[in-house]
């Protein structure tokens, strides 16, 4: 059972029955650790990017994670000694809709939740961001912030991999494919002038894209890289998550796990060949998960994907989605596409 410090959260618990506050981080004033709860933090603030700053430890020793919004995991387990502080911080993102962009508004302001196997909140300030660079994610329902147990996409699990001074904005949406997401008025044409110059935009889109012929395919991404590079953003294209659709000798060389799609075009091939023709830096997570899923085996990879909750081997859980967040992080920084400074590592 999990339990929370008692003697750290003092504080917090007076303001247990709390359920709005007058917002002040917008105005550059910083909302503090009275709006929380031993539960999580509720801050009542517009849309918008927003800098958290938490000290965490207590008088026992402690071990704490956060999340937020929906389930956006934003701060990975941190454990600290028994009477000791360590400060952490990062940016997050505060939109409506607060999930997937065709969903339900969610909780209006900022939500955070404390988890861990024994939580322990010390201080919090959060403060109206001011210099951030953004990254947004274009894609499916591998990608999104999936609303509930136990679906997770990577870009979920991607912030907790940030530091301060980067936001997630993850603009993906379950069942969509380059053709719905271009056409939907509340996908990319509501994404495209969120996009600041000097944004990063990550677009993985292929597991839908089952009855589109290759020419459209393609078409479609370059109509996002242009899209995103006439407001000034950078993109990123990136091929899909693997299936786990083994074959009997172990590997996973087939269509249906490689995406591969009923009219034979190869998703993951055109994303290279439009990445390469466009000048395009390229996150080829078709070729890490494969690698990944590969290693692991039949059995092994199991966990990575759903296959024991749902059988499903095209969704992943929370474990496999932040094992694939990582291997995105790794890209980020490889490429130089984010400063090494703004990457949580290990």
């Amino acid at each position: 059972m999990r339990r929370f410090n008692l003697a750290v959260l003092a504080a917090v618990t007076l303001s247990a029955g709390l359920t709005a506050v007058p917002a002040q981080a917008h105005s550059g004033r910083p909302l503090g650790i009275e709006n929380c709860t031993t539960a999580g933090c509720h801050f009542d603030v517009p849309p918008g990017t927003y800098d958290v700053k938490v000290l965490l430890g207590g008088d026992a020793a402690s071990s704490t994670r956060i999340s937020g919004e929906t389930r956006r995991s934003l701060l990975p387990e941190t454990a600290v000694e028994a009477g000791e502080r360590v400060s952490r911080s990062f940016t997050v993102n505060v939109r409506t809709p607060e999930g997937e962009p065709t969903g339900p508004d969610g909780t209006p302001g900022l939500d955070l939740v404390l988890g861990g196997s024994a939580p322990a909140l010390a201080d919090i300030k959060v403060t109206r961001a001011r210099h951030t660079r953004q990254i947004l994610l274009v894609g499916d329902s591998t990608v999104c912030d999936q609303p509930g147990d136990p679906y997770s996409g990577w870009g979920q699990q991607l912030p907790q991999y940030l530091r301060k001074g980067v936001s997630v904005a993850n603009y993906a949406d379950s069942g969509e494919s380059t053709v719905t997401y271009l056409s939907e008025p509340r996908l990319w044409a509501t994404v495209q002038p969120l996009i600041h110059r000097g944004d990063l935009v990550l677009i993985q889109l292929a597991h839908n894209d089952k009855t589109t012929d290759e020419a459209t395919y393609r078409a479609n991404l370059e109509t996002l890289v242009a899209g995103v590079r006439e407001k000034g953003g950078n993109p990123v294209l990136v091929t899909p998550i693997v299936r786990r659709w083994f074959n009997s000798d172990g590997t996973l060389n087939n269509g249906t796990a490689l995406l591969v799609n009923g009219l034979g075009v190869d998703h993951p091939a055109v994303i290279r060949s439009v990445a390469a023709a466009e000048d395009v830096p390229l996150i080829d997570l078709t070729a890490k998960t494969k690698a990944l899923v590969e290693s692991l085996g039949v059995e092994g990879s199991k966990a990575i994907y759903l296959y024991n909750e749902k059988r499903d081997n095209t969704h992943t859980s929370v474990h496999g989605a932040t094992v694939y967040a990582g291997l995105v992080r790794d890209e980020l920084l490889a490429q130089g596409l984010v400063p090494e400074g703004a990457v949580r590592v290990g």
